[in-house]
């Protein structure tokens, strides 16, 4: 018989998984699966089980949110493995499992957890840490981290933007230096992120529509700090609109990626914080996450389509 280790964060989004929990075990088990049930305890908590188990498995399944998954990815990239992961999000926001075409019905996301298809998708090396989908710094990436899981619970993504809102008037602003593919970038910069996903933060389109999930590229998207007001307003425009202003932002695909700055700047991974650093080098792993989709979704999501 398979084997299948199940990995669930019992305190994820509204705790929607609890009264589903024995109709997900029952679809593991009705698809062949011998099945270990681990409901984490403590933050990285899924990252130390995945890094440090022992038996041998077939599929690992988690479920929770973006954090959840993250943990999970980073796990099996120490391991070294490439066993197929399924995802159940639960999360408030969710952004990959989006992407990815992955059901927020918990149910229909447990049965492409066991009957979908392995995706080859890329995953990002942050200096000695990684990354699934997105790695940022500046205004709002610490609103997922900061924001009370209990706020979470209650309000869902009106949480973050409540929590957002405390920063609007505090823009902070870092001199970097950004370095890839023979180029370099100098700036002031008040956001960047490097992102393998199609959905940031909930809003879909920020980074474009043609984004490949195995194709060994991140989107790049780099916003320059606005030094007036008609400069901050034309950047909010280009941001609702979903366009990129070439004279506020940079935007572009690299496998390899290096920001140097003076100081210390803190940083998100996949909505968690990633430490402050002057120095990062973000580098894509091809194809190194074999993650379970729908069938049907496999063509849009590959660059071989």
């Amino acid at each position: 018989m398979k084997k299948l280790l199940f990995v669930y964060n019992p305190n994820s989004g509204r705790e929607l998984l609890k009264p589903k929990l024995s109709d997900v075990l029952d679809i593991f088990v009705k698809s062949g699966y011998d099945v270990t049930v681990y409901p984490t305890q403590k933050y990285h908590d899924a990252f130390e089980k995945i890094k440090s188990y022992t038996e041998r498995y077939d599929l690992v399944v988690c479920s929770g949110g973006d954090g959840t998954l993250d943990e999970v990815v980073s796990g099996m990239q120490v391991r070294g493995e490439q066993i197929p992961i399924g995802y159940i999000p639960t999360g408030t926001t969710n952004d990959f499992a989006s992407s990815l075409h992955i059901s927020k019905n918990i149910l229909e996301a447990a049965d492409t957890a066991v009957n979908g298809v392995p995706f080859p998708c890329d995953v990002g090396a942050f200096n000695k840490d990684y990354f699934t989908y997105v790695a940022a710094f500046g205004l709002f990436t610490d609103v997922s981290y900061e924001t009370k899981q209990s706020m979470k619970n209650i309000l869902g993504h009106l949480a973050y933007v409540l929590e957002g809102t405390k920063r609007i008037f505090s823009i902070p602003s870092y001199r970097i230096k950004v370095i890839h593919d023979g180029e370099e970038i100098e700036d002031e910069f008040m956001y960047g992120m490097v992102t393998n996903s199609r959905s940031v933060g909930g809003f879909k389109g920020i980074i474009g529509h043609d984004v490949k999930f195995d194709d060994g590229e991140f989107e790049v998207t780099l916003i320059k700090t606005p030094k007036n007001p008609i400069e901050l307003n034309d950047l909010l425009g280009a941001i609702v609109m979903r366009q990129i202003n070439p004279d506020r932002m940079y935007s572009f695909r690299s496998g390899a990626v290096k920001f140097e700055s003076i100081e210390e700047i803190p940083w998100t991974l996949d909505g968690e914080f990633g430490g402050v650093h002057d120095s990062v080098v973000v580098t894509n792993k091809k194809q190194a996450l074999k993650i379970m989709v729908k069938e049907d979704a496999v063509a849009e999501l590959t660059a071989e389509s």
